[in-house]
């Protein structure tokens, strides 16, 4: 009797060695498995345009910048000048402060570096008529730009600022920037109430540089 209780003994401390090896065994699958999924989500995220943080964005004098998620798809509303322009595969990201001043960054990532230039021709095309444009449609709006030059970053970005004021007393100054690296194309917008006196536009081309660099 005392041999059989041994044998059992064995036959119980084996069976709970093969479990043992057997949940280490398959924790290591577990892990071997995670690794390359770990590193293909990295490269993944890699390969995705990154977006403006708050603080990167003009310095407001009195509020902090806030930030919405990145969001797939064409903004609601529609950005003025630009947003005729936007095809389906655009993604945006919204900014805030605790007054008027907003601002938006819109980022497409084209099918070829062709098909991104040709888009930025458009962009810089639409933003150029942009003041006459708004004039013809409500004649109750007068509308002037400006044209603030082009900035030496990557494949160049051209900034401009344009003033709405209506008849019933609202004045806006806005600042535009289009942006192109390889074959994505990034456009930065800031406004808020004021005159072309009220633009930051040094700010404003830091912040584009930013943008256009940070995109891969």
């Amino acid at each position: 009797m005392g041999e059989t209780m041994q044998n059992r003994t064995r036959a119980v401390r084996a069976r709970g060695v093969r479990t043992t090896v057997a949940a280490l065994a398959a924790v290591a699958g577990v892990a071997a498995a995670a690794v390359p999924a770990a590193a293909a989500t990295s490269a993944a995220a890699s390969d995705t345009p990154r977006f403006l943080e708050p603080a990167e964005l003009p310095p407001h004098p009195t509020s902090p910048w806030y930030a919405g998620a990145v969001t797939a798809g064409q903004p609601d509303p529609l950005p003025m000048c630009v947003g005729d322009a936007l095809p389906s595969i655009t993604s945006h990201r919204e900014y805030w402060t605790e007054f008027d001043t907003n601002a938006q960054q819109l980022t497409v990532e084209g099918r070829s570096e062709q098909w991104a230039k040709d888009f930025a021709a458009l962009l810089r095309k639409d933003l150029a008529g942009c003041a006459k444009k708004l004039m013809q449609q409500d004649p109750d709006i007068t509308a002037t730009q400006k044209y603030y030059g082009r900035l030496n970053v990557e494949e160049g970005a051209d900034v401009y600022g344009i003033h709405t004021a209506s008849a019933w007393g609202s004045s806006d100054i806005g600042l535009f920037s289009v942006g192109r690296d390889g074959a994505t194309v990034t456009i930065v917008r800031w406004g808020q109430m004021g005159t072309f006196q009220h633009a930051q536009v040094a700010d404003f081309k830091a912040t584009t540089v930013t943008a256009v660099n940070k995109l891969y």
